[in-house]
């Protein structure tokens, strides 16, 4: 019962953190609807085999006679320049879309997030190494360092995913840096090495978990960062290749079709733009949120 006792009221403080947290959402209007926009987007991403009119469309399967249509009550959006309708295509790219942010962000957090934590706790030799290496990378602009990488690894989805980890990295390691720098004085820590903590016990139980606020507000607006810079390297050919219904791919195809078929880059276009707007969004509402210094009460 002892037990039971002191666990609440060690986890009381992040209940009531929580609880907070909630109730601002709710309050933050345009933060609250891009949360429901991104369940929606979720869920397409989910069932999208199920709910895609044209299952058979989405990959493989083509329909000349119906080539170009204009939307109608057959294809809400139309078709592309091989009768497939661009309803479906769209839908599934949801789940393409989302699997690249994701996967891309979790890798570059995977990278940047022990280096930098590792850099600002220890300090000294490890800190300037893993700072001056961070350096190099954030001397490039990171979509051409994206674009070079991916043109040197080869056209695919795969390979431009990796492309923009390793160019996005190095941001995560910047910020994990300068909060461990302010982390490792604080009392806890210091407690912490009194009594002969080892350094990565430390590292990834004390630093880590309390960057962690920064590192979500970060990685929530870089979602739609990736999306649209995944988008961009399979516009230019070096990401996502035919027939993968991916969202930057269809605008990409659809140029040489614009004067005759306006809905074939149209829709995949607005796809990117809403995707990524409500991400940004989240990342913004979710900054004024899990920083005190811009809640609103």
């Amino acid at each position: 019962m002892n037990k039971l006792s002191s666990l609440y009221k060690s986890i009381k403080p992040r209940i009531k953190e929580l609880k907070l947290s909630l109730y601002l959402l709710k309050r933050n209007k345009l933060t609250y609807f891009a949360l429901v926009v991104i369940a929606m987007l979720v869920l397409i991403a989910v069932f999208a085999p199920y709910i895609a009119p044209f299952p058979s469309h989405i990959y493989g399967s083509t329909n000349p006679e119906d080539s170009l249509l204009p939307p109608g009550s057959k294809y809400f959006f139309g078709t592309d320049e091989l009768g497939r309708d661009i309803f479906s295509r769209v839908l599934y790219g949801t789940r393409i879309s989302l699997q690249t942010a994701l996967l891309t962000v979790a890798l570059a957090l995977l990278i940047g997030v022990p280096l930098g934590a590792i850099a600002g706790t220890l300090g000294g030799f490890i800190d300037e190494a893993i700072m001056r290496v961070t350096d190099i990378f954030l001397s490039f602009p990171p979509l051409l360092l994206a674009i070079a990488i991916a043109a040197f690894l080869g056209p695919s989805l795969t390979n431009a995913m990796l492309a923009i980890a390793i160019s996005w990295w190095p941001w995560y390691t910047r910020l994990v840096r300068g909060q461990a720098v302010s982390l490792r004085e604080r009392q806890f820590v210091k407690a912490a090495r009194a009594i002969g903590t080892p350094p990565l016990r430390i590292i990834f139980g004390h630093i880590v978990p309390n960057c962690i606020a920064p590192v979500i507000v970060q990685a929530s607006m870089d979602l739609g960062g990736v999306i649209l810079t995944a988008s961009a390297l399979s516009f230019l050919g070096l990401g996502a290749q035919p027939p993968t219904p991916e969202w930057g791919l269809m605008v990409s195809t659809s140029r040489t079709y614009f004067l005759n078929g306006w809905w074939y880059s149209i829709f995949p276009g607005l796809a990117i733009f809403f995707t990524v707007l409500a991400f940004n969004l989240l990342g913004d509402g979710l900054r004024e949120i899990l920083d005190p210094k811009t809640r609103q009460y």
